[in-house]
């Protein structure tokens, strides 16, 4: 990891601090330095612009209600927003009983999000999580990406990858638990 990431990782996790302490610079900091990223992570999933804008406004009530809760030894400030913002965009797409993107879908959509900059920033912890993802087997790895990616259920893998419920949480977990040990090296 450089040294800019590391900088990074922490200023933001030190905005999120100052943000806990209803510091309204570092929360409007914190928002401009991360929005474009999460918005790019609402609009990949719910696929409408409208809702993506609602979704990240709701991820951000919450951030400033919430973000006395976020723990720097368990995650990274940007992992606690990107998770915080896929969770509300899977809860949008489950209110409307939509069907979720699919990983071929996923792929062909324009995203008017992130600027290239701000891609930038992250393409080192991307290539490192593509690296990690490329060590699961190909059923595991395609569970995780439509799990986290478009929003599938347990119960959408396991009808979708003709396996027992069961079978699917364990592929879930034990790939998690590999991604985590790969991405902690």
């Amino acid at each position: 990891m450089s040294t800019v990431d590391t900088a990074e990782r922490e200023e933001l996790a030190e905005l999120l601090a100052a943000s806990s302490r209803q510091d309204r610079r570092a929360f409007a900091e914190l928002y401009r330095r991360t929005s474009s990223r999460l918005f790019g992570v609402c609009m990949r999933m719910l696929r409408d612009r409208a809702e993506a804008e609602e979704v990240l406004q709701e991820v951000f009530i919450s951030v400033w209600r919430r973000a006395d809760t976020f723990d720097p030894g368990k995650a990274s400030a940007i992992t606690w927003l990107v998770t915080m913002a896929r969770n509300r965009a899977i809860d949008r797409l489950r209110q409307h009983r939509e069907t979720a993107l699919d990983d071929s879908m996923m792929f062909d959509l324009e995203d008017e999000g992130p600027s290239p900059a701000a891609n930038a920033e992250s393409s080192e912890e991307r290539r490192r999580l593509e690296q990690c993802l490329d060590g699961l087997e190909p059923q595991q790895k395609s569970a995780i990406r439509a799990a986290f990616f478009s929003g599938a259920t347990y119960n959408d893998l396991a009808a979708r990858c003709r396996v027992p419920l069961g079978t699917m949480k364990s592929w879930i977990r034990r790939s998690l638990i590999r991604l985590r040990i790969c991405l902690e090296q």
